[in-house]
């Protein structure tokens, strides 16, 4: 009877402690560049950024894991996606409300190129024999800017974006990786849509 008292309390306690490894089993490591996102509503507009925040790890980024003169995906893992939940403008040319994949083109010197491609597409689309086809890619952009980098003076470990209202109809988005900081405006057009809603209310 004893005999039989001690295999239960053992094939009992062999199963309470089989759910952890069983557990453990299931579980997977951390995704090396874990998802992230931001959002801000500027005036009438919901702007939201979603991307993969990938870490420098003792790396030198732009020049070497990223190619000056190549355009990136701005991220990792998946697209880059920045969406509007009304019309704005950037760089002079208005953009529908909608999702756009942001793609950056790094320079040694000078001004880097942040592009919006209309169709939400990762840079990868656009390879061609192992180079982007910038030609192709350009076919999809909705509109491209110039940005002046600024230097950091410490290194930012984890790529990230940022928005700000600033003056709650022009909002400001910034990106930050390594030793780089850009920033964009982007005009939700309070002023246009209070002209619009006062015509509509007019008539």
């Amino acid at each position: 009877m004893k005999k039989i008292t001690y295999c239960l309390m053992a094939i009992a306690m062999m199963l309470v402690l089989a759910v952890p490894f069983e557990t453990m089993a299931q579980m997977q490591a951390p995704a090396p560049s874990p998802a992230a996102s931001v959002s801000q509503v500027v005036g009438f507009t919901k702007i939201s950024i979603d991307y993969s925040s990938p870490a420098v790890r003792g790396r030198k980024i732009f020049g070497e894991t990223e190619k000056y003169g190549t355009p990136w995906r701005a991220g990792a893992n998946q697209a880059t996606i920045i969406e509007f939940s009304t019309g704005v403008n950037i760089g002079g040319t208005n953009l529908r409300p909608g999702k756009y994949s942001i793609f950056m083109t790094p320079q040694e010197s000078g001004d880097w190129t942040i592009h919006f491609n209309s169709k939400g597409n990762m840079v990868f689309a656009y390879m061609k024999e192992g180079k982007i086809d910038e030609e192709a890619m350009m076919k999809d952009n909705a509109v491209s800017i110039k940005v002046t980098p600024e230097k950091l003076s410490q290194t930012q470990e984890r790529l990230s974006y940022h928005i700000s209202a600033e003056d709650n109809k022009v909002a400001k988005v910034t990106f930050a990786w390594e030793n780089v900081k850009l920033s964009f405006m982007v005009d939700t057009q309070v002023d246009q849509k209070m002209e619009s809603m006062k015509g509509a209310f007019s008539l």
